[in-house]
């Protein structure tokens, strides 16, 4: 299935210049949305998982399905004071200025083969905080995937080392 046929190109959004991809044309038809749940699933089959970590929000869109399919957990990561229990978090580096990312202290085991999930590989800064804060808590990462990457940004570079899929790119 050709997924890029189902990416509704935005121009100008978020402002000017930019070319934003739209997945929400890939959820909206079942079909396109089961297709790239499956192609995630299988790769994480090849890799071994033993749980899908997404941070927020598109990665719990990308992910839970996911987690679903292969009945093992998923953990949320989320930007700071939204988790409930204690946390552990890691700061990252945007283009002007810094955020932080959370996961709960007891989300991943040690040992735990652990699939990163989201929508989208730019420059890399948010799974990279993602890929620090799982092995903070003494996971392993088994691989990263996404449905786009936008080779352009580099991102990939940040990962050097881990196993990637990225359904499309741009």
């Amino acid at each position: 299935m050709d997924l890029k046929s189902f990416v509704t190109i935005v121009p100008d959004y978020p402002k000017e210049g930019i070319s934003f991809k739209d997945i929400t044309t890939i959820m909206d038809n079942g079909e396109a949305y089961k297709y790239a749940t499956d192609q995630i699933v299988e790769f994480a089959k090849q890799v071994g998982t033993d749980i899908i970590v997404g941070p927020e929000a598109r990665g719990f869109i990308i992910g839970c399905p996911v987690a679903y399919a292969l009945e093992v957990g998923f953990a949320p990561v989320r930007k700071p004071g939204k988790l409930p229990r204690e946390t552990i978090a890691v700061e990252y580096d945007l283009e002007y200025g810094k955020d932080s990312l959370t996961i709960h202290k007891d989300a991943i085991k040690p040992g735990q083969r652990v699939l990163i999930v989201d929508d989208l590989l730019a420059t890399g800064g948010t799974v990279g905080a993602t890929v620090e804060l799982v092995e903070k808590l003494g996971g392993v990462v088994a691989g990263c995937a996404f449905l786009i990457e936008l080779s352009y940004l580099n991102g990939r570079e940040k990962l050097n080392g881990y196993e990637i899929q990225a359904l499309m790119t741009y």
